[in-house]
């Protein structure tokens, strides 16, 4: 169940500044076939420190799902569609080409366009342009990168999000936000006691958390656009677990103000608490199924922790986990079609995946301690805190478990990932 039960003492928000340590992710598990691709570097992009093929080419290669394919010695490298001589590229072995330019402007914006080709159809997929400062350089990056991913794959790109996550150096807590490939960390707030639970709104605007500052669990709201925070729950007792409702106006937290662990929603400026559920046991871990209408939580109601799901509106409460005698921590899967969650087996603690439909469960990691699991908003890619030698690290595997990656920090213990929505 959830580390909520801890001491603190002083707590300090800083100004947004960067991270220590930038998270370096690792394939350590790819896909049975990949996407053979060709980026042609952009032309003019050597006229910048920071260019865009390599922020692509490392997005792609990332996701395991695709290889890169050298165009050493294709003279001239092709900039446009119509320079692309597509059988070049297939005696190298490449499905897909990329081609592009970085022009400046005369305000000293810079038109970014590239076009995306399949060299096996020989037909052109996606030809697009932006008209963006230098600043904006990596998150043009990621956008093309998504193009790509979506027009291959057939699937949304993730690439354009954010992470937030719990580092630890020493006496030292911090919660940071960063892009989704690790990079651009920044810490937006730091403590010398403990850090919980961070939970994105539906826009990405706000973060819940939990901060122990008050030498017991509040719930607090942050903006991400000016720093402030707002208290969200601190009533007697623990104020935990805080999960946003789909439309960002309310969040369902767990609070122990009446005696025992139960879950009650909350409008998002503090007001309206709302008591959802009544049981003899402990309710924690609430998560929105993505039509709002249901929240999946764990509970040993039954005797020992499970997960189950109430059904708002009616307030029923149906059991979802059956297998094992522990199984917590549940995510819904943002496609509705199920949930991830923690499950322990022979003392190991494993991320796991059940599908609404068939009741099916697979098991995605070998543990020996993975929890924390959170969802990409394509819902193909899970990542979760794991176990490194004494240290924790982030780690992610696809939901089919056959792509696995490891994401470590160079100088921090990393704890308590959320995966942030797709930008607005």
């Amino acid at each position: 169940m959830p580390r909520l039960f801890l001491a603190a003492l002083a707590f300090m928000i800083l100004a947004v500044a960067p991270a220590h340590g930038q998270l370096t992710i690792e394939i350590v598990g790819g896909a049975g076939s990949t996407i053979p691709i060709a980026i042609v570097p952009f032309e003019n992009e050597g006229t910048w420190p920071l260019g865009i093929t390599g922020i692509v080419a490392g997005d792609l290669t990332r996701s395991g799902l695709f290889r890169q394919v050298s165009d050493a010695g294709i003279v001239p490298p092709p900039t446009r569609a119509e320079d692309v001589r597509l059988g070049d590229f297939r005696a190298r072995g490449a499905d897909a080409v990329v081609v592009g330019s970085m022009r400046p402007m005369a305000d000293g914006r810079v038109d970014v366009r590239f076009t995306l080709l399949d060299a096996v159809k020989q037909v052109q997929l996606a030809s697009v342009s932006y008209i963006v400062t230098q600043a904006q350089f990596r998150a043009t990056g990621h956008k093309i990168a998504d193009v790509i991913y979506e027009k291959l794959t057939g699937d949304l790109g993730v690439f354009s999000t954010r992470i937030a996550y719990i580092t630890k150096q020493g006496n030292r807590f911090e919660l940071v936000v960063a892009d989704a490939d690790g990079g651009n960390p920044q810490a937006i707030v730091g403590s010398n006691e403990p850090l919980l639970s961070p939970a994105w709104s539906p826009d990405g605007s706000r973060i819940a958390y939990v901060s122990l500052e008050s030498k017991k669990p509040v719930v607090y709201v942050q903006s991400m656009a000016t720093g402030q925070r707002q208290v969200l729950a601190n009533f007697r007792g623990s104020n935990s677990a805080p999960a946003w409702a789909p439309d960002g106006r309310r969040l369902a937290v767990t609070l122990t103000k009446d005696g025992g662990s139960q879950l009650f929603l909350i409008n998002a400026d503090g007001s309206g608490v709302q008591r959802l559920l009544s049981s003899g046991g402990i309710d924690t871990e609430p998560s929105f199924t993505p039509d709002g209408r249901a929240i999946l939580f764990s509970s040993d109601r039954g005797g020992s922790p499970q997960i189950y799901r109430l059904t708002i509106a009616s307030g029923a409460v149906e059991r979802m986990t059956f297998d094992g005698s522990y199984n917590v921590s549940p995510n819904a899967t943002p496609d509705g079609k199920g949930f991830v969650f923690v499950r322990r087996d022979g003392g190991r603690f494993l991320i796991a995946i059940q599908d609404y439909a068939t009741r099916q469960v697979q098991v995605l990691t070998s543990g020996p301690l993975d929890e924390s699991p959170s969802i990409a908003p394509n819902s193909k890619l899970i990542i979760y805190a794991a176990q490194q030698g004494p240290r924790g690290i982030l780690a992610g595997v696809s939901s089919d478990g056959r792509i696995k990656q490891r994401l470590v920090s160079p100088a921090a213990d990393v704890r308590e990932p959320a995966w942030g929505p797709l930008p607005r």
